[in-house]
């Protein structure tokens, strides 16, 4: 039993925050920080003790702005990915809106050069069909 808490009160004595020392941090008169094991004499110190190794608390930090960069990235994904279904509905609708006065017209004219030309039915049908194609590519 006696060897037990004799091994348990090494592991405590030798263990990292029991021989972690305090560390002082100071401004000079220079502006410079200096940090140290000992006290500057005559001068105001900081008591910074040191609560993870500091590796660990690098890659913390690390981990922290890699997560924020991420996010950010993902928001402006999201922010490109609502802009382009947008611009895909209203394409979709135009595209819809065309269609009909294909269909529904058959005396349809088009400007070519500042000039208005009749479309004739071969031409009809070929524009329908370009749009009902496109239709079903890009809208649902």
């Amino acid at each position: 039993m006696r060897t037990h808490l004799f091994i348990a009160g090494l592991m405590i004595a030798f263990s990292p925050p029991s021989m972690a020392a305090q560390i002082y941090k100071w401004v000079d008169a220079q502006g410079v920080t200096h940090f140290d094991a000992q006290p500057p004499p005559g001068q105001q110190a900081t008591v910074i003790t040191p609560s993870a190794p500091a590796g660990k608390s690098r890659s913390a930090a690390a981990k922290s702005g890699a997560i924020d960069d991420q996010q950010t990235i993902d928001k402006n994904i999201k922010q490109q990915v609502t802009e382009q279904q947008a611009e895909l509905k209203v394409f979709c609708e135009q595209a819809r809106t065309n269609l009909a006065q294909l269909q529904n017209n058959p005396r349809l004219r088009e400007e070519v050069k500042g000039e208005l030309r009749r479309l004739g039915d071969a031409q009809r049908q070929e524009r329908i069909g370009e749009t009902q194609k496109q239709i079903t590519e890009n809208c649902q």
